[in-house]
């Protein structure tokens, strides 16, 4: 599966804010996508609960995936984003 990893930009991290804003953009494309870190367990970046427990601060390393490169680069994108400004 394609992957790209990106640093979070959000000052605090992936808390609840980022995390929604990220999950409508997945489930709105209707592909899956995953968040994980450091080689960990992919979660699923529909689910704002499942993209905070990653517990991924400002700075952190997060790997996005996705089958589709449209999915793929919204997300990362976003992660990479300060969503909390």
């Amino acid at each position: 599966m394609p992957s790209k990893t990106v640093t979070v930009g959000s000052a605090i991290g992936l808390h609840a804010r980022p995390a929604a804003i990220i999950a409508e953009a997945v489930v709105n494309a209707g592909v899956p996508v995953t968040l994980s870190m450091d080689g960990g367990e992919p979660v699923d970046a529909g689910s704002a609960l499942m993209i905070m427990t990653l517990g991924a601060g400002n700075g952190a390393q997060v790997t996005v995936e996705s089958d589709d490169a449209d999915a793929l680069a919204t997300v990362a994108g976003l992660v990479e984003q300060d969503l909390d400004a």
